[in-house]
């Protein structure tokens, strides 16, 4: 082992990562790991699953402390403390790399060229916002791919009840549309009182022009953007931004982040971490630092906490890379900022309390819902393993089916599953459920892994036949199996000649709904995703001279149709393989193309 900085990477039997760690000396950190007599109980435990390690060198401790955040959060290892949450939480974009930039909702960071701000935990309340200030902008809500050079016949409904300002078909220019968009970011970063003098100012230019109509306009922006602000809690006596970041730890840990721009807290987030036994609160939250800073959209002037950290000094040096500029890590004493910190530490105790009533609540739910539903169908036993499928398909083109697993009435997500389906001769739901279920099982018996106890196939009588043809060739015709028809949630057993019908507030066929909701739309998404990815690799190879090897070139240094089509001449001259008059032919195409993926 070398003497440098560097990443490990523990492994177990089966290859799988199971833990991420940096050192500033790789070979007397690993080296560490397998003395007798100086291990932690963690440690320990960890140490009896290691097979095989491998390790990435890197010039710095720094580069290891980059590098150690984006491995853990690519594997998410067992032994690491990582965030629990699978969801992701949403953002407000701004495409500004648009001549004509739009407002939206977001899941994914992209790097883009797109403002983002947030995460925020309330959907609503991202919904209000954007809709308040596409009111107030008069801000497009198309999909269209508007620039100066390609515009529209005539607006759409919008325009015409002054919803928007119409930049597809010239009635504003990029500049003065540009000017907007600055304007809306300005209110996001929590500068209301610069953005209410901006108003005001142009509020004075259109009265004085006699222009009373857009003074008015301008009027009413300003009462909505002050209402707004009043609804903010004024958080601090100074204008910088802050996070306020607080642990607590009551059985598992939970981080309350509170932000703060302007002086105004404008949002709050709170994360649950899945921390491996032995850990202490100042390595949680160090770890937890370094994993939320790597991926935030925004880095504060000041972070306050209520617990030191490890690494300090690094993690102070990587914001200040990242902000370009220095961000101030400190622990208040007195004062504001000490309340600050306190409510955050309360409003975490009060979410770890939610998380445990949620907790215990879910629990005892989907505990019944499994019991009613052996007692309601008859089963053997309780159907603690159910797996749910779906067929999603078009006129037979990009059919897919999905895998959902349920174990003891909940999500196990990780074991999803989704299917490219083989069968070629046309729309044949029948011939493609068996497809399926066929490649299902016959892996689970060659890998001598786990049987469902319920198979819930999403259709009537015809599929449940044919989906059990099957398991009865595997050997498998044990295995309790029924179908649930959606229109009248008929429920199709094969000992049964009629269908069942369970009461619409049965938890058994609550539990049923939502297997065969989450099979179709697993199923859908993916269907989505193969068919706008054929509409795509189509359309392109239309284009006379782009042939499959230049579309994935384009492809892949785009990364999507709508970023092709919206770049000039000397971008699509970049791409390898694509010279001047190819350039041209690409531009004009897609431009003239009235298609939207």
């Amino acid at each position: 082992m070398p003497d440098k900085p560097g990443v490990y990477l523990m492994k177990n039997e089966s290859g799988e990562i199971i833990y991420v760690g940096k050192a500033r000396s790789l070979k007397k950190r690993v080296r560490s790991y397998f003395r007798k007599g100086n291990q932690s109980y963690k440690t320990s435990i960890m140490v009896d699953h290691i097979n095989d390690f491998d390790y990435i060198v890197t010039d710095t401790e720094m580069e290891s402390f980059i590098l150690e955040a984006n491995l853990i959060k690519k594997y998410q290892p067992q032994f690491n403390i990582r965030l629990k949450d699978d969801k992701s939480y949403p953002y407000i974009k701004i495409t500004t790399y648009e001549d004509f930039p739009r407002i939206k909702k977001s899941r994914v960071l992209k790097n883009d060229g797109s403002k983002y701000f947030g995460p925020f935990v309330d959907v609503g309340a991202i919904y209000k916002t954007i809709n308040i200030l596409k009111a107030l902008y008069k801000l497009r809500s198309c999909n269209y791919d508007i620039s100066e050079e390609s515009k529209l016949e005539r607006p759409c409904l919008n325009y015409y009840i002054d919803k928007c300002s119409a930049p597809c078909v010239g009635k504003i220019d990029k500049e003065a549309y540009h000017q907007l968009i600055d304007q809306v970011i300005l209110f996001l970063s929590g500068r209301q009182k610069k953005l209410i003098k901006k108003i005001e100012k142009k509020m004075k230019e259109a009265a004085d022009q006699q222009n009373y109509e857009r003074a008015a306009r301008y009027r009413d922006a300003i009462k909505g953007v002050r209402e707004i602000s009043r609804q903010q809690k004024v958080m601090s006596e100074d204008d910088t931004d802050k996070d306020i970041i607080a642990i607590k730890e009551e059985g598992s840990y939970c981080v309350q982040l509170l932000l703060i721009k302007n002086g105004k807290l404008i949002g709050q987030e709170h994360y649950i971490l899945e921390v491996p036994e032995g850990k202490k609160i100042i390595e949680v939250m160090s770890s937890f630092l370094q994993q939320y800073y790597e991926q935030a959209p925004q880095l504060p002037d000041e972070i306050l906490l209520n617990t030191e950290i490890n690494n300090k000094d690094i993690l102070a040096d990587r914001l200040k890379q990242l902000k370009g500029k220095k961000v101030k890590i400190g622990i208040p004493l007195r004062g504001n900022k000490k309340r600050l910190v306190e409510m955050a530490a309360q409003n975490a105790a009060q979410n770890l309390k939610k998380e445990k009533i949620k907790s215990k609540y879910e629990k005892k739910r989907t505990k019944k819902a499994v019991e009613d539903l052996a007692e309601q169908l008859d089963l053997k036993s309780y159907p603690n393993h159910i797996e749910g499928f779906d067929i999603s398909n078009i006129q037979g083109t990009d059919a897919t089916a999905s895998l959902v697993v349920f174990k003891e009435g909940r999500a196990a997500k990780n074991d999803y599953r989704r299917f490219k389906i083989r069968h070629k001769n046309g729309p044949d739901d029948y011939a493609m459920m068996k497809e399926v279920i066929h490649r299902r099982y016959k892996r689970l018996i060659k890998e001598n892994r786990e049987l469902p106890d319920l198979i819930l196939i999403d259709g009537g009588k015809g599929q449940l036949n044919a989906a059990f043809s099957v398991l009865k060739k595997l050997g498998l015709s044990e295995i309790e199996i029924i179908g649930l028809a959606k229109r009248e949630e008929e429920i199709f057993k094969l000992d049964r000649e009629n269908p069942l019908i369970l009461p619409k507030d049965s938890n058994a066929l609550h539990l049923l709904q939502r297997v065969r909701d989450e099979a179709h739309r697993f199923a859908v998404n993916y269907h989505r995703k193969l068919r706008s990815r054929r509409i795509t690799h189509s359309m392109l190879e239309r284009i006379p001279g782009i042939g499959p090897e230049k579309r994935k070139s384009l492809l892949k240094h785009f990364g999507s149709l709508a970023k092709i089509r919206s770049a000039d001449i000397e971008e699509l001259k970049d791409v390898t393989g694509i010279s001047d008059k190819l350039a041209f032919l690409i531009s004009d195409y897609l431009k003239k193309s009235t298609h939207n993926i």
